[in-house]
């Protein structure tokens, strides 16, 4: 499981946004997200690349934790 730090998560809609992004590059990718911590976990066949450019292209500044 890869743990990032996600800025600028808010809501409800964020947390869709992210899962949406990592499922649709992995649809077997399991995400969870926590707003208040800022932190996103995905267990997923997608390199730390790949799931950090679906998090970007939403427009979140992420990085490892």
């Amino acid at each position: 499981m890869q743990v990032f730090k996600v800025q600028g998560m808010s809501c409800g809609h964020c947390v869709r946004a992210i899962t949406q992004a990592v499922q649709a590059r992995d649809q077997a990718a399991e995400v969870q997200v926590d707003l208040a911590g800022g932190e996103v976990r995905v267990a997923s066949r997608l390199s730390v690349e790949e799931l950090t450019e679906a998090i970007r292209q939403e427009g979140y500044e992420v990085s490892l934790a």
